[in-house]
């Protein structure tokens, strides 16, 4: 990334190396860290080997029993530090999540927003209410329950938001007093890991609490089987997830899984035509199409599909595709070539057995444009299969019960909107959405730090992050009595 005028992180102080008690060099060796848009070489970082992590392991362990008993207060103070070096800092954020992820820069601009929401509802974390005091099981006896901290958390994170799903889960974790290792994605090491440990490191956080450790899938297997670590929260593929929890399970650790979606926009006859398309149109093409809370399938009503397709089809048009960095590009590249040949492998299957594509469904290299799809059938891979890419499949429906049988047509069971004229219409379909969020009138991509974001079926394990959840999943049980008071 030279002559960005970069200054703030010191790149000699990280480059090739990874974050562990300091920045030191790893026995993995180090990879490139490269620009979808241009291909361009942006830095190179270390590669944390197996040995590594276990040498991580060891001193998250020995940090971790201080900084349980640190003060709450005192772990709040670290996290408001965090929070204010990200806004300090948040220019050269942004520059590294639009050339890394290939987002335009208002993706940056959210994703730090966000990431500041976590560490803000973290800092309200260390405040609540850890314990009960429970019936005594005899006179005058005492019987307390409390939650205490994990110890050592396993962070493995995806490519997609590197920043916002790191905090997501770093920030909580750490205000329960929780050390914790992070691996950030190869394809974002940066942006989810070398600049979030260099906040932390502003912020004052003890040496030994957190760990950056890039790499790739045996990295995260890694993570996930050290004996150090009490529990993995996991972000990704659900191809990825079922071999993070085999892993983990071998040594009975607690899984938090946000794995994928294949998730409905509903529009029923009653609904605003151009609301619905507009928020359909954010919801598939709004980073590529590139998040588990996209929508996957545009499932509207008989009566106004054809306007609804024709409006959906006008939004995609008008979306510029090119480098990011442009101004006035709204699409940029997918991340990768393997991704890129997914998304094509899809929609070509799909229109070779039937469907038409209505505008879009030509890539050039790792550009993808908007696409819109009618003429679907139910056993199509673009009806079936969770894309990971800019492209719309749109299916009429008669009937509300005919709608929730097609959206609930799915292993996944993430996220879902519907759009009706009528709230509590809308609200009693969304009732029968076998999701684990579910939006009226909106989008179907949302996100806050204060609400349990996960899914059911093969979206995840039924563990959900955000809000008082996050209590749930960083801290356990402990139960104490004594024959008197204590």
């Amino acid at each position: 990334m030279a002559g960005n005028g970069e200054r703030w992180p010191d790149r000699a102080e990280w480059a090739g190396k990874i974050y562990s008690a300091g920045w030191r060099a790893s026995e993995g060796g180090t990879r490139q860290v490269i620009e979808p848009a241009s291909g361009h070489v942006l830095a190179e970082v270390g590669v944390a080997s197996p040995a590594d992590v276990a040498q991580a392991g060891v001193r998250a362990a020995r940090a971790a029993g201080d900084w349980a008993a640190a003060f709450p207060s005192d772990r709040a103070e670290i996290l408001l530090r965090a929070s204010s070096a990200l806004r300090e800092h948040r220019d050269t954020f942004r520059d590294w999540i639009v050339r890394e992820s290939a987002g335009v820069p208002a993706k940056g601009d959210y994703e730090i927003i966000a990431a500041l929401a976590q560490l803000t509802h973290a800092v309200g974390l260390v405040s609540l209410p850890r314990g009960e005091v429970l019936a005594a099981q005899a006179p005058g006896g005492t019987s307390l329950a409390w939650r205490v901290p994990l110890g050592v958390v396993g962070v493995i994170n995806p490519w997609n938001a590197p920043l916002l799903f790191a905090m997501r889960a770093l920030a909580p974790a750490l205000a329960l007093g929780n050390a914790v290792l992070l691996k950030p994605d190869p394809l974002t090491p940066v942006s989810g890991g070398v600049l979030v440990a260099r906040l932390f490191e502003d912020a004052g956080l003890p040496d030994g609490v957190l760990h950056v450790l890039p790499g790739g899938a045996e990295t995260g297997q890694a993570v996930a089987a050290d004996p150090h670590v009490a529990m993995v929260s996991f972000t990704g593929s659900t191809e990825a997830g079922r071999a993070v929890a085999r892993v983990a399970g071998e040594g009975l650790k607690r899984v938090s899984l946000e794995l994928g979606g294949k998730n409905s926009l509903v529009v029923l006859e009653d609904a605003d035509v151009a609301a619905a398309a507009l928020a359909g149109a954010v919801s598939t093409f709004g980073y590529q199409g590139q998040a588990c809370v996209a929508a996957g399938r545009h499932l509207v009503h008989a009566d106004l599909v054809e306007a609804y397709t024709d409006a959906l089809v006008g939004h995609a048009r008008s979306m510029r595709v090119g480098d990011p960095r442009v101004e006035g590009v709204t699409v940029g590249p997918v991340i990768s070539a393997r991704q890129a040949d997914r998304v094509e492998r899809i929609v070509d299957a799909s229109v070779a057995g039937g469907a038409r594509v209505l505008t879009g469904g030509r890539r050039d290299g790792l550009f993808y444009p908007p696409t819109v799809l009618d003429h679907i059938d139910r056993a199509m891979p673009v009806f079936t299969e969770e894309i990971f890419g800019p492209v719309a499949p749109v299916l009429s429906f008669h009937s509300e019960a005919e709608a929730v049988e097609i959206a609930n047509d799915t292993a996944y069971g993430l996220t879902a909107a519907v759009h009706s004229g009528s709230v509590p219409r809308a609200t009693a379909v969304a009732g029968q959405l076998r999701t684990g969020m579910v939006h009226i009138n909106d989008v179907s991509a949302k996100d806050a730090a204060n609400a349990p974001f996960g899914g059911m079926g093969i979206s995840g394990n039924g563990s959900r992050i955000g809000g008082t959840a996050s209590l749930e999943e960083f801290t356990q049980w402990r139960w104490m009595t004594a024959p008197g008071p204590v």
